[in-house]
């Protein structure tokens, strides 16, 4: 029994295919199925199902493979306690982010942390939360920059700080008139949303359930990824968006006039540096957060007089 055999069998578990899985292991697909297959032999069992399609683990199978992915665990923690002997931070990092969050944080680290890690390989995805949560598990990411609380016991939450939401509208909708926004103020009927998908839209229906019946919407119903089209939206056309704090460093003037605030407690979203509960990279995982931490507004790590706005889709 090898390392090798295991990694072969964990990547077959994870991509349900042995031709996938040889491609990731960088081998060829016969020799993939040869070593599982020695594997098998050796222990007398049959790990893999390979009469279905997709290919699925037998059910000694499954507790062979949760064994494999602890010791390939705990074999890759010899590699990090050689670095933390070295005081290096190398090595690669897999991280999954939010698109309601990458092009607003991402630009403010990236540069710095790569000039101070040049050892470090730095991959990057952007990914809906739920398909970051599910490659997390997987072992496919090493971590995610997320809204939270997911409330999944699977995975370790990590806070860094507290984004405001602060509503931006036309000046032809009456919220313009208001200096500070309560969430009764607000008709889900006006407001521009993401589409469904994204974590920032139940945050968003949260923030107005007060007034939010289902099929209350505008007779228009525009759907999009991205928060820079919701602030044009609202630049054209009447209504409002509810946006994300860090997303306002690039407006111009007349965009800053178009921002109203809410009042305390503001809503605001969690946001996590998230891994598997027995995630490893600790050393390179801590040198991200602390990058991270240094470029963020010193009122944003405080949570006192702000109220954490649920991702979870709150129901009448």
């Amino acid at each position: 029994m090898t390392t090798v055999q295991l990694e072969y069998i964990v990547a077959v578990d994870t991509y349900r295919s042995f031709v996938v899985a040889a491609e990731k292991c960088f081998v060829t697909q016969p020799t993939l199925s040869m070593q599982i297959q020695k594997l098998e032999d050796e222990l007398g069992i049959k790990i893999f199902d390979r009469s279905k399609l997709p290919v699925v683990p037998t059910e000694i199978g499954i507790s062979v493979i949760a064994q494999s992915r602890v010791i390939l665990k705990e074999s890759s923690r010899i590699r990090e306690i050689i670095a933390g002997h070295k005081k290096e931070i190398q090595g690669s990092l897999k991280v999954g982010i939010i698109p309601t969050l990458a092009p607003y944080l991402l630009p403010r680290i990236l540069t710095g942390f790569m000039k101070k890690y040049p050892k470090v390989k730095l991959e990057i995805w952007e990914y809906p939360t739920e398909q970051i949560v599910q490659q997390l598990k997987q072992e496919l990411l090493d971590c995610g920059l997320l809204a939270t609380p997911l409330h999944n016991a699977s995975l370790e939450e990590h806070p860094l700080f507290y984004e405001s939401f602060v509503v931006y509208t036309a000046k032809s909708n009456e919220l313009f008139a208001k200096k500070f926004i309560r969430p009764e103020d607000l008709d889900v009927r006006e407001v521009w949303l993401l589409n469904e998908g994204h974590c920032m839209r139940n945050q968003v229906l949260n923030i107005c359930k007060d007034k939010f019946t289902m099929g209350e919407y505008k007779n228009l119903e525009y759907n999009t990824g991205s928060v820079e089209t919701l602030k044009r939206m609202v630049d054209l056309n009447d209504g409002y968006t509810i946006l994300p704090e860090l997303s306002l460093q690039d407006l111009s003037t007349r965009q800053m006039n178009m921002v109203r605030y809410f009042k305390t407690p503001e809503p605001v979203r969690e946001i996590s540096l998230v891994t598997h509960r027995f995630f490893i990279k600790q050393a390179l995982i801590g040198a991200f957060k602390k990058e991270i931490l240094a470029h963020v507004p010193e009122k944003m790590k405080v949570q006192k007089q702000k109220r954490v706005v649920d991702i979870v889709p709150e129901t009448k």
